[in-house]
This record gives structure tokens, C-alpha cells and sequence, in this order.
């Protein structure tokens, strides 16, 4: 793996903490040196409690912040000359009220075409060119099949995998077609959620940072696979939300309405009715979420829950966290501008997956669509028209590249929120997890009791999802011990405020 293109470097911390390190990770580079870390203290003292009030409340630890106390790792957003430990400053590129973009009528629509091929046939191969035996992430969806016809021209001899998380979200069909009509190898892999588990229990000591993003069981059970049948690098289709534009539908504004900061009495959470029923439960639970915050995809903890699991109250310490967006927020003149911010903080997440797995596996990673040229070229000289179209439809220009080679694909019309079979995970592994969560006790106090209370819920994705986020986290967290974790709490109150 290249260390070139990434640097970890130690610096100093916070006045009174001693030195810190600080991982600067841009998001047009993937391939991370994380060696700094490669001795670091196994010991539940170095962990931070904040950070895992975050992961159960949003599953990602908000940037700079990492699992570690003395760590700090950044994506998109924070330059990487500013020391992290003292007064990180967070800039959002893509604002659209910055942009000065053409007008429709005032561009040729075949040289747009041509430009955005040709960029994403570049990008494609500059990210791609350290690979011998590169392996196309392809989900069937709109990115990933731009992303194969630049692949097919750029490298031919690339292999494409789809993964069939559940049936939600089975584009299988279109994926194959595209492969096969482009003339690249096409494979899929089918989620048994048991092996997924067993295959990231496998990774967990050599991954150098935590996040519990929904799509991590998946992305190391094919990043697994791939470097089984011989791959050593991974070109993904993800990251190029933030500069197309994020259209808003009603459903989402329907939530943000919801999601209202109530603190709900558990006796109505807990009812049969509600837990059993994942709409329901899922409405309660945006009720109690911070509007900001129900952007962040998937179900997790509430506030409460969260405060439970740890011990003492810690939830308001992992929202006030949000204030570092805070302007940025504010800067957004619209809901959509609002989500394509909160896209670029989870990057924490939707990028640390496949970061930390590739680092667990010694494979090359590329996100062609982060190049830099294709990203400025697009936010900046592509109408608005060709990034949202009427209606909202996203992706005008990606839509448009894709019909110059295929006239109708058989796209999943309804998107599903799983890309892994939740359920079936709780119901393969729940002994084992909440084996661990006897272990983690100390750290995690109340998790076994909450898998006890829950067990009979875990048929409720709602519910699922938040058994997922304890199945990542707890076994990462008890790797890093060397030894059982004594009775824990903050060093003291000002570290967890």
C-alpha cells in the first residue's frame, strides 16, 4: 500500500494533554498511512467516551474526533495544515450559493458529455493505475454504472461485483447486463450474515479506527472475497453526492418535521404495538432525534438509550459536537444544501468503511468520483440543470452519459434503507454478541441488559439496526484491551463536556 499519499503525523495536542497524532485523509485520496497508530496503547484509559456516545447515537464518530482520546482523523473539510487537538475549523467546498455556474442554454450538451467521459475515464485511470487486478464495486444503481463505462474504457480487464444484501435493494439484473454489455467479468456475492460477521470478527485487530456504518458488514464481506480471488485493489462509485446535489423528497421533509428532540417515556417506546411494527418504532424515533441529525441514514439510539448504555449521561456531550458545523449549517440556503453538508460529515463514516477495511486487508482503494478535476469541473461548469433536474430528478448529467450506451436498465424504482440483512444477523449471532457485551461491561454497562430486553425485538430492522451497531463496535473496543477492562468511567466530568 502507498504511504505517499497520505500522511499520519504527530503533533501537539491540546495545552495539558500532551502530543496527540492527527490523520488527515482527503477525500481524493484513499490509501491512508496509518502506521502512527500502529503502536498505540491498548488500554480502556485511551478510548473516548464521547466518541461512543456518537457511534450509538449516529454510527460514525463526528469529525476530527476518533474512537482514541489522542487521535484525531479528518476526511473532507478540515485543511490539513490546522492542528485538529487545539481549534479545528470545518469549511463545506460545495455550498451551491458559491457556485457561478453556466446556464443551460449557454453550453453544448454533446461537449458536456464528452468532457464529464473524459474526466471520469482519467479519473478512473490515475486512481486506478497502482492496481494490477482492480475489482469495480457495482451496485447497479446510476454511479456505479457511469463508473463502469469509464472502466471498460480505462481498464477492461477490471471484474465487477454486485452484493444482494436483501431484496430491497436487488439491482442484480441491471448490474449484470451493464457488465456484460460493456464486456467487463461480472460477480455476485450473496450476504449470509453470519460469514459477513465472522469475516470483520477476522479484520477487527488490524482495523486502525471504528465506525459503524450500515454498509461495513457488506464492504468487508466483498473486500474479503475480493482479495480471496486474487484482487488487490477496490475502485468504488461512491462520493459524488456532495457536488451533484442531494434532492429533497417528501419523505425527508416529512421527517425533519418529525424529528423534534422529545424525550419520550419508555412505556410507549416499548410497547408490543410499536416495537414489533418498524414504521412505527422508526417514527418514534425520529420524534426524539435532532433535525440536523436525522439526515445521517439509518436507526440508532436514542439519547436516553444512549446515556443507559454508557453508564451516566454523555448523549449532550456527543450533540454538542455539532456546533463545530454549526455556521456551515446556517450557511445552507436550502434542505437539500443542508444534507449534501451533513453528506460530507459522515464521510467519516461512508468513507472510514472502506479505508479501514482496505487497511485491514492491504488493498488499494480509489474513489474516482473525489477526483479533483472531475469534482471542480462538475460543482463548477456543469448547469444547474444537468446536476437536479424538474421534479428532482438527481444526477441529470450521470443519467444523461448513461443512455448514449444503454436505452433502458432495470433500475430498482423504489430504493430500499438495507443493504444487509439486519434481522438476520441479530438472529445468526445474537449469543455472540451479547457474549461480548458481558465482557465490554465495563465500558458498555448496560448493553447486555438492553440485547436481553430487546431479544424478542430483533425481527424489527428498527431494532436491528441498533443491535448491528453494538455488533460493530463491541468487538473492536475489546481488541484494543490487552488486558479485561476495569471499572471505567472519564477521567473527569471536563473531558466528557
Amino acid at each position: 500500500m502507498s504511504a505517499s499519499l497520505l500522511h499520519g503525523f504527530p503533533t501537539h495536542g491540546t495545552p495539558g494533554r500532551g502530543s496527540g497524532i492527527q490523520i488527515f485523509a482527503p477525500a481524493g485520496h484513499s490509501n491512508v498511512d496509518f502506521s502512527p497508530l500502529r503502536h498505540h496503547p491498548r488500554d480502556a484509559a485511551v478510548l473516548d467516551a464521547v466518541s461512543m456516545a456518537d457511534l450509538l447515537r449516529n454510527a460514525f464518530v463526528y469529525p476530527p474526533h476518533s474512537i482514541y482520546r489522542d487521535v484525531k482523523f479528518a476526511i473532507s473539510g478540515f485543511d490539513g495544515e490546522q492542528d485538529l487537538h487545539g481549534d479545528p475549523r470545518f469549511h463545506f467546498r460545495f455550498q451551491s450559493s458559491r457556485a457561478l455556474r453556466p446556464r443551460l442554454d449557454a453550453v453544448d450538451g454533446g461537449v458536456m458529455l464528452r468532457t464529464y467521459h473524459a474526466l471520469l475515464v482519467d479519473a478512473v485511470a490515475r486512481s486506478s493505475a497502482p492496481m494490477r487486478t482492480p475489482w469495480l464495486l457495482q451496485s447497479g444503481g446510476k454511479d456505479s454504472t457511469s463508473m463502469a463505462i469509464a472502466v471498460a474504457q480505462a481498464r477492461p480487464e477490471t471484474t465487477c461485483m454486485t452484493y444482494l444484501g436483501g431484496r430491497e435493494e436487488n439491482e442484480i439484473d441491471s448490474a449484470r447486463f451493464v457488465a456484460h454489455q460493456l464486456g467487463l467479468r461480472h460477480e455476485v456475492l450473496v450476504c449470509d450474515p453470519g460469514r459477513a460477521y465472522q469475516r470483520y470478527l477476522a479484520l477487527v485487530p488490524r482495523m486502525p479506527l471504528l465506525t459503524a456504518d450500515f454498509a461495513m458488514l457488506s464492504y468487508v464481506d466483498m473486500a474479503t472475497e475480493i482479495a480471496a480471488n486474487g484482487g488487490d485493489g477496490l475502485l468504488d462509485a461512491l462520493g459524488s453526492d456532495n457536488y451533484f446535489g442531494m434532492p429533497i423528497n417528501w419523505r425527508q421533509r416529512l421527517k425533519a418535521l418529525l424529528a423534534l428532540r422529545l424525550r419520550l417515556p419508555p412505556g410507549i417506546v416499548d410497547s408490543y404495538l410499536v416495537s414489533h411494527n418498524f414504521r412505527l418504532s422508526y417514527v418514534l424515533g425520529t420524534l426524539q432525534m435532532d433535525t440536523f441529525e436525522r439526515c445521517f441514514p439509518g436507526s440508532r439510539f436514542s439519547d436516553a438509550e444512549v446515556d443507559t448504555l454508557l453508564g451516566y449521561p454523555v448523549a449532550e456531550s456527543s450533540r454538542r459536537r455539532l456546533l463545530l458545523f454549526r455556521d456551515d449549517i446556517a450557511a445552507a440556503s436550502s434542505m437539500e444544501a443542508q444534507r449534501r453538508v451533513a453528506a460530507t460529515i459522515v464521510e467519516a463514516a461512508t468513507f472510514g468503511k472502506g479505508i479501514f477495511t482496505a487497511s485491514a486487508l492491504s488493498l488499494l482503494l480509489a474513489y474516482p468520483y473525489r477526483d479533483e478535476q472531475l469534482c471542480e469541473w462538475t460543482f463548477r461548469e456543469v448547469p444547474d440543470a444537468l446536476l437536479i433536474g424538474p421534479g428532482g430528478v438527481n444526477k441529470v448529467l450521470v443519467r444523461q452519459h448513461i443512455a448514449q450506451h444503454f436505452q433502458q436498465l432495470p433500475y430498482v424504482r423504489n430504493k430500499g434503507s438495507f443493504r444487509f440483512d439486519l434481522c438476520g444477523l441479530a438472529r445468526q449471532c445474537f449469543d455472540q454478541v451479547h457474549a461480548m457485551a458481558i465482557q465490554a461491561q465495563p465500558l458498555l454497562p448496560g448493553a447486555a441488559f438492553w440485547l436481553e430486553s430487546h431479544r424478542s425485538r430483533l425481527g424489527n430492522k428498527y431494532h436491528a439496526s441498533k443491535f448491528y451497531i453494538l455488533a460493530i463496535m463491541l468487538p473492536w473496543l475489546l481488541s484494543r484491551l490487552d488486558r479485561p477492562a476495569s471499572p471505567w468511567a472519564p477521567r473527569d466530568r471536563g473531558d466528557v463536556l
